[in-house]
């Protein structure tokens, strides 16, 4: 009985230690971080012209209200 109590405590300490590498938070975390390594940034200067392509296209993939949807 007292070491089931003792294994039982002992799993109650470490369980919170155990989540941070393998729980929900780190999984979003990795995440995360493979999702920022594919970003890169353009330089207006350098690359004006793939920039200008760049900005386009973010702002053609937006989406947009017609104005008869904003009178309903």
């Amino acid at each position: 009985m007292l070491l089931i109590a003792a294994v039982s405590l002992v799993v109650a300490v470490e369980v919170p230690r155990l989540a941070r590498p393998f729980g929900a938070d780190a999984r979003k975390e990795r995440d995360r971080k493979r999702r920022k390594a594919k970003l890169r940034v353009i330089s207006p200067d350098e690359e004006s012209e793939e920039f200008i392509r760049s900005v386009q296209a973010d702002l053609e993939s937006l989406p947009t209200i017609e104005e008869r949807d904003r009178k309903t």
